[in-house]
């Protein structure tokens, strides 16, 4: 089998250019990622189908408070004993495999992403079957690449193609997976990278079109055409998505680290992401599952449908009660999406996100209209999608091409687009990086758009350490010190102790002046004319931090020790800089 793969590969050497075979790929790797995606899909909606044809039946019932804990069982039980990985946060670990892992994403990805998230979601978690189909898709272009031995660079390209992918295919939105790919996970526009990316989302788009046919995802009759007097309320709406996508943002990390560190045990996260998705599902119906059709129902005008089937019904419908009640299913959702995900469910925040975004929007309307402001309700809960998912995900461009791809309101492009640069640059205010990119940004793990930042990322400070500096002792004598340099060609000595721990740094100038008098060669010794650093540099640290060292000190060389003061080496700052341009040639050429 092996010498038949071997084979294969010199003939691809052979009669395929790599420019040619990178655009066959990406056109299977679209059809991959649309049939997963529409994989995905299906098997969801039997599970839900079986619950509500079988169970809730449409109505208010107590099997709310005990299916969403089943599916979330299952799939923390199906992570732990048969993947045996972490699979959650799927668009995160993509940023990660880019950044960190020369875009090697495991093949237990192209599968694993999906049983967990339908096992989740079909029983009622109140995630999205976004973020793993992305995962998904990513994982095939990965190892697509991997499988042809493809480099570093056309692997990044490889994940980015399975990304657009999943997005066309699962949304039906062939803009939106390019300019979501762009926007989110990669890092320079070419026209290298902008054919295989659009073959790969129009291919799965239209895979998913032979599928499940043509309509959009959200069909909508009731959208009204644009008003230039409306401008400042979509404004406001644009400010207040803002807001809320802060408010998602925060909430949904401080809980998430609140799950991780203070519940330790699987059986435990079940036990409390279970009963308290179940308990807020009973009491709040809308936060069941992905909520597609509460969005669904918004955007035609339908509200009540999501409230009726609520215990809340009991207190009536007026315009008020039901303002304050989706208040509370927005203020919620962050709290049954992580404790979703928390309690070992597979799932991403795009669905919630956009649910979140719609009720905004609802709500922002209902209040104008009872006060006496006459706005389309549809409408601004269409756009609130949009700028939710800008501010939330930091993604504007995707946001508007998403939304007007997804419910056909490409007549709402001004509206869309005010309300997500709004929202887009008020959230930028209190936070640079989106929910995604936040964790990997905080540890310094991160690739961005800025190219120097991008390169540093790539860089590990064990390939610029240099090992061959003769240290000494800190008891050594002056003259004996004399010898060592005259067999070094380095003008800097690290000072070792016994241990190995670093004590300092001597330099040739500071002995230059009393090397050559022999009647001094016993009256000094290194600890007595060593120096401390300007900084010592730790082996964890990530090389942007380490040139932020460079520039604040002014040196030129400094030590690295381990975490327990080990001497390890000396970085010197044209090292870095010869490194620096060698990653960045790599990464540029096109």
């Amino acid at each position: 089998m092996m010498v038949l793969y071997e084979r294969l590969l010199q003939w691809r050497e052979q009669h395929i250019s790599e420019k040619n075979l990178i655009l066959v790929l990406s056109l299977v790797v679209g059809v991959f990622s649309a049939s997963a995606a529409y994989f995905l899909k299906t098997c969801i909606g039997w599970i839900q189908w079986f619950i509500t044809e079988y169970l809730i039946r449409g109505e208010y019932t107590f099997w709310y408070l005990i299916t969403p804990m089943i599916g979330i069982c299952l799939a923390s039980l199906f992570v732990h004993y048969v993947v045996r990985d972490d699979i959650s946060h799927g668009i995160t670990k993509i940023l990660y495999a880019i950044s960190q892992r020369k875009s090697i994403i495991k093949l237990h990805n192209t599968w694993s992403s999906i049983v967990g998230s339908a096992l989740t979601i079909g029983f009622g978690g109140s995630v999205g079957a976004e973020a793993p189909i992305v995962l998904t898709g990513a994982a095939i272009g990965s190892n697509m690449a991997k499988l042809f031995r493809l480099n570093q660079k056309t692997m990044m390209l490889m994940i980015g193609c399975g990304a657009a992918g999943a997005i066309g295919g699962i949304f039906k939105a062939p803009i939106a997976g390019l300019v979501f790919t762009l926007e989110v996970l990669m890092m320079d526009l070419t026209m290298t990278s902008v054919a295989p990316l659009l073959i790969a989302s129009v291919t799965s788009t239209a895979i998913t079109y032979i599928l499940s046919g043509t309509d959009s995802m959200f069909s909508q009759q009731m959208i009204e055409p644009f008003v230039i007097d409306r401008v400042p309320w979509y404004i406001l709406l644009g400010l207040l998505c803002g807001l809320a996508s802060l408010y998602f943002t925060r909430s949904t990390t401080r809980l998430e680290t609140w799950f991780k560190d203070h519940i330790r045990s699987i059986g435990m996260k079940m036990l409390v992401g279970g009963t308290t998705l179940g308990v807020l599902i009973f009491l709040f119906p809308p936060l069941y599952g992905e909520g597609y059709d509460v969005i669904s129902g918004l955007i035609n005008g339908d509200s009540l449908s999501a409230y009726s089937s609520s215990p809340w019904i009991r207190f009536g419908s007026s315009g008020w009660m039901l303002v304050v009640y989706f208040v509370f299913v927005i203020l919620l959702k962050v709290v049954a999406s992580v404790a979703t995900n928390g309690g070992g469910g597979v799932g991403g925040i795009f669905a919630p996100t956009l649910f979140t975004g719609a009720i905004v929007g609802f709500v922002f309307a209902r209040i104008l209209n009872t006060v006496g402001v006459s706005v389309p309700e549809t409408n601004l809960a269409l756009v609130g999608m949009a700028g939710l998912m800008s501010g939330v995900m930091h993604a504007p461009l995707t946001g508007i091409f998403l939304i007007a791809e997804l419910t056909g309101g490409y007549h709402l492009f001004m509206p869309l687009m005010i309300v997500s640069v709004m929202s887009y640059v008020l959230i930028l205010v209190f936070e640079p990086h989106s929910i995604y990119a936040r964790r990997l940004a905080q540890k310094g793990e991160l690739l961005t758009h800025n190219k120097d930042r991008s390169v540093l990322t790539l860089m590990q400070l064990g390939s610029v350490l240099e090992n061959d500096l003769q240290t000494v002792p800190p008891e050594m004598e002056l003259g004996e010190l004399v010898k060592v340099i005259a067999k070094s060609h380095r003008n800097i000595f690290p000072v070792i102790d016994a241990k190995g721990k670093l004590k300092g740094v001597l330099l040739l100038d500071e002995v230059r002046n009393i090397m050559f008098q022999p009647r001094l060669y016993h009256r000094f010794t290194v600890g007595q004319l060593m120096s401390a650093p300007p900084a010592v540099l730790d082996n964890r640290m990530p090389m942007e931090k380490v040139m932020e060292r460079f520039e604040d000190t002014g040196a030129w060389n400094l030590p690295v020790t381990d975490q327990d003061g080990i001497y390890l080496g000396m970085v010197s700052k044209s090292k870095i800089f010869s490194s620096y341009r060698e990653v960045l040639v790599g990464f540029s050429d096109e």
